[in-house]
């Protein structure tokens, strides 16, 4: 069982930035960020395989970056030039399998979500 813990949200003025961080128990294969706005269904946000291979949502694109560190098992997520429809639960997943098998969102871990809200 593969445990995630988010820490980074919180609350941010259009233009600003702010870092997720996703500390895992054990290492996987793919990693990403998912967000959920209220009355909203899931996003995928970004996702990194395990060779540092990268997909953005083209909402976030130029603005987002997804990164890892994988000697300390903890997957980032800069956001930069924030915008008020970011404002989300954002959460951390991670699976065993490759990548493409994770489409859709069919990860098996996720961590609890923080919140990030961008204010106009």
């Amino acid at each position: 069982q593969v445990q995630l813990v988010e820490s980074g949200g919180g609350s941010v003025q259009a233009g600003g930035s702010l870092r997720l961080s996703c500390a895992a128990s054990e290492y996987t294969y793919c990693m990403g960020w998912f967000r959920q706005a209220p009355g909203k269904e899931r996003e995928e946000v970004a996702v990194i395989d395990m060779y540092g291979s990268t997909s953005y949502a083209d909402s976030v694109k130029g603005r987002f970056t997804i990164s890892k560190d994988n000697a300390k098992k903890i997957l980032y997520l800069q956001m930069n030039s924030l915008k008020p429809e970011d404002t989300a639960m954002y959460y951390c997943a991670a699976d065993h399998k490759f990548c493409f098998q994770t489409k859709g969102g069919a990860f098996g871990y996720w961590g609890q979500g923080t919140q990030v809200t961008v204010s106009s």
